[in-house]
Order: C-alpha cells, then sequence, then structure tokens
C-alpha cells in the first residue's frame, strides 16, 4: 500500500512553492497526498520564523497534526528547523529535523530512516551552500509561483532570514525561463516570480534580472507575470520602463519600504533613503499611471522613538501608493537589532501603531480601487468562489467578482469596472 503523506506549509508563497516541489518528489514515488478525513503515515511540515509569533504558529500546527495523525512520522523543514532544530526537535511528536538545504533530500532521509529511528537532525551551515533549489507551486489551476531566486546578502539588523535561507544564489536565465515553459504547458496563466530577495537574481550566474524579464517578455506564450517583491535599490529605472510596455509583465510593485525615517533605516542597515524611495514611487506613478503599488513597513523596532514614528507615518501618508503591508516588529534572536537597548517600544505600542498604519493602507486602497471604477480592465478569472460569485484579478491588480461562470475560469476576459460589492473589498464587473 502506498503511505499517505499531510502537507503543512506556513509561511511566505516560497514556502509553498517548495512545498510543492517536495510534493512531487514523493509522488512521482508513489506516495499520495492524505485525503480528508483519513490518516496520514508521514506529516511534512514547511516552517517560517520571520516572528516569535511565527515560531509559535509553527509549533501550534505541529502539536495539532500529532493530534489528528498520531502515528505519523512527523518531519519538520524550513525556516524555523533551520534557526532553531534543537528547540524545534524537543516538540513532542517530532521524529526528524531538515534544516534549509536539507528539505530538498527529504526522500533520500525517509528511504534510510529505520522504523527505531526518532528524533533525528540533519541541519548544516546554510551561509556556506551555493546551490540552488529550483521551485514551483500553483494557486488553484490559474496561478503559479515560481521560485527564482533563494537567499540574501543584506543582513539587515532586524531579520534573520540570511541565516534561515543563507546567500543570494539563483538558477540561469535559461534554467529559470525553462521552468516557466513547463509551468505554462502544465496551465499556468499567471506566473509570480518570487524569491527572498528577488531583484538581486544573477549575481550567482554573472546575469541580470532585468534580462531574466525581458528574456520571459518574449516567450509567444498567452501568460501574464508578476514580481513579488524587489528591494527599492534593485528596481532600477531600465527596469520600470520596461515594464511600462511590457507584453506581459503586470503593472504592479511590491516594495520594501521598512520604515519612513532615515535614522530608522540607518539603524535598519537598509540601502536608500526615504528621499530615494519617494523619488522611485514617483517615477513609477509617472511611467505607469494606473500602476498597483504595494509596500511593507515595519512597526515598533528598536530605536523607533515616538518622533520617528509621526515621521514616518507622515511621510508615508504622502506617497502615492496602493496598500501597505504592515508587520509588527518581532525580537528575532541573533539580530544586531538587539544591541539597541535605549528605545524598546512596548508590545501594547507596537499594536497600536500597527492599527494606525493599518488605517492609512485602508484609505490608500479605496482611494485607489475608486480612481478604477468606470475604467475597461482585463480580468484573469480565478477558480476561487466568494459565495455564488467568481472572483479575479485585474492586470493592475483590481479584486473583481462576478456571477460565477464556470467557462470563464483561468481566461481572461474584458471587463468593465463597477462599483464595491456589499464588503467594501472588491469592485463587481458590470
Amino acid at each position: 500500500m502506498n503511505k499517505k503523506v499531510a502537507f503543512h506549509t506556513l509561511g511566505c508563497k516560497l514556502n509553498f512553492a517548495e512545498t510543492s516541489s517536495i510534493a512531487k518528489q514523493l509522488s512521482d514515488e508513489g506516495f499520495v497526498k492524505v485525503r480528508a478525513g483519513e490518516e496520514a503515515d508521514i506529516c511534512v511540515v514547511n516552517t517560517c520564523s520571520v516572528t516569535d509569533s511565527a515560531d509559535n504558529k509553527c509549533r501550534q500546527a505541529i502539536k495539532r497534526l500529532r493530534r489528528q495523525h498520531p502515528n505519523a512520522l512527523m518531519i519538520v523543514t524550513g525556516c524555523y528547523a533551520q534557526l532553531k532544530p534543537a528547540e524545534v526537535s524537543a516538540i513532542e511528536g517530532v521524529d526528524l529535523v531538515l534544516g534549509a538545504n536539507e528539505k530538498f533530500d527529504l526522500l533520500e532521509h525517509l528511504r534510510k530512516m529505520k522504523t527505531t529511528s526518532k528524533e533525528e537532525i540533519f541541519h548544516s551551515d546554510i551561509l556556506k551552500t551555493n546551490e540552488f533549489k529550483p521551485a514551483c507551486s500553483r494557486d488553484g489551476r490559474t496561478r503559479f509561483f515560481l521560485k527564482v531566486q533563494d537567499g540574501c546578502d543584506y543582513f539587515c539588523t532586524y531579520c534573520t532570514i540570511p541565516f534561515a535561507r543563507g546567500k543570494s544564489r539563483n538558477a540561469s536565465i535559461a534554467e529559470t525561463v525553462k521552468a516557466a515553459q513547463q509551468a505554462i504547458a502544465e496551465g499556468a496563466k499567471e506566473i509570480v516570480l518570487s524569491g527572498v530577495n528577488t531583484g538581486d537574481f544573477g549575481k550567482s550566474t554573472s546575469e541580470k534580472f532585468s534580462d531574466l524579464v525581458k528574456t520571459l517578455d518574449d516567450l509567444p506564450d498567452d501568460v501574464r507575470f508578476r514580481i513579488s517583491s524587489v528591494e527599492p535599490n534593485l528596481l532600477t529605472d531600465e527596469l520600470i520602463t520596461f515594464i511600462a510596455q511590457s507584453k506581459r509583465f503586470m503593472p504592479h510593485f511590491h516594495i520594501p519600504l521598512q520604515a519612513g525615517s532615515n535614522e530608522m533605516l540607518t539603524l535598519m542597515k537598509r540601502r536608500y533613503t526615504t528621499e530615494f524611495f519617494a523619488e522611485k514611487i514617483q517615477t513609477i506613478r509617472k511611467k505607469i499611471p494606473d500602476v498597483f503599488i504595494g509596500v511593507d513597513v515595519i512597526v515598533g523596532a528598536r530605536g523607533e522613538t515616538a518622533e520617528l514614528f509621526e515621521k514616518s507615518k507622515h511621510f508615508i501618508e504622502t506617497l502615492d501608493i496602493s496598500q501597505l503591508h504592515v508587520f509588527t516588529y518581532s525580537e528575532r534572536a541573533g539580530t544586531k537589532m538587539l544591541e539597541i537597548t535605549d528605545e524598546i517600544v512596548p508590545l501594547a505600542e507596537r499594536k497600536k501603531r500597527s492599527e494606525i498604519l493599518h488605517k492609512i493602507s485602508d484609505k490608500k486602497t479605496k482611494s485607489f480601487y475608486e480612481k478604477q471604477i468606470g475604467k475597461t480592465a482585463k480580468v484573469l478569472w480565478e477558480s476561487r468562489k466568494n459565495n455564488e460569485n467568481m472572483v479575479g484579478f485585474t492586470e493592475n491588480y483590481i479584486r473583481v467578482e462576478a456571477p460565477l461562470n464556470k467557462e470563464y475560469i483561468n481566461t481572461v476576459q474584458v471587463i468593465s469596472l463597477g462599483n464595491w460589492n456589499e464588503d467594501k473589498t472588491t469592485l463587481i464587473s458590470v
């Protein structure tokens, strides 16, 4: 009988892409994905560790899966397993811990494991690895997330990602294009280029991210591309200009800001100033007026005084952006920010500041959406449904809904954008 496997993934789209690739490896060897209500023989948990809350969610997921599948072999991998392997191994019920690089050898570890093996840890120094492991996952039948880059060389003072994922590395443009073509052959209508520091693509192969974008843009296939996130210092004017007239790449940018004051950017060891960031946003908006711009920001980091938060808040209010992704600062062992001892923001104040920025984000998103009402747009309808409605996204990432028509799923339709739906979260196709 084929062994049944339950997968649980936490964290970023990169993790989901990697879990998908691991699942395919196991499927090719005869393992089957467990169905609802069945008990698994093996549980694989791919973890996140971007915050303390993420660690806690991982622990909860492991314990929940142990209750659901009491006789299963419990395998834990991902960033939490890489950063704190002994802590993960100590969780009751965990049988095997695989570090970030070892996760792709899961099948080999399964072959070697004996029934008496318990609480084994396989964990190497991820900072020494030069190997890039490709991965791709699908979100329903429509959107695919293609891993094009891994690791980061920036070592920002608040962040553990370089210690969890290693240094920046990637496959070649030729290999990446081949992976994209495979996703298209499997039915992808939209591919999101994903990475830890996506714009750093090419560093390990002496190539350029802009050249990857141009090569993908020349593919003859009917497919849309998006870029998951690009550091502002890597988002070149050349790339912005190209995407403005691109055939395949959507007018949609996701750009990390992290702090809206130069004082905090310096403490965080970011590689730009607020003036540079503002100019970048202006350049994008000038070249692509209807572009969707999402921005990451962290609140409550050490050193962020009340005055600096107000300065950051004011700066963000001046930016012509579409949405904020607000992250509440979390203390991370091993980071340089812990050396700052004179200004520690209480957790309650961090949450308060987060709520303030979320309100600013809601206002900006509503304003952006309202400017689109009455315009004609191309929507890729997705298999996800909201009650009796189907949903989809325009080229510039406006969420749209319409009465369900199964023939439209996974196709691009030209529509007119109507007003808000009842929840004030989505525009209606008319």
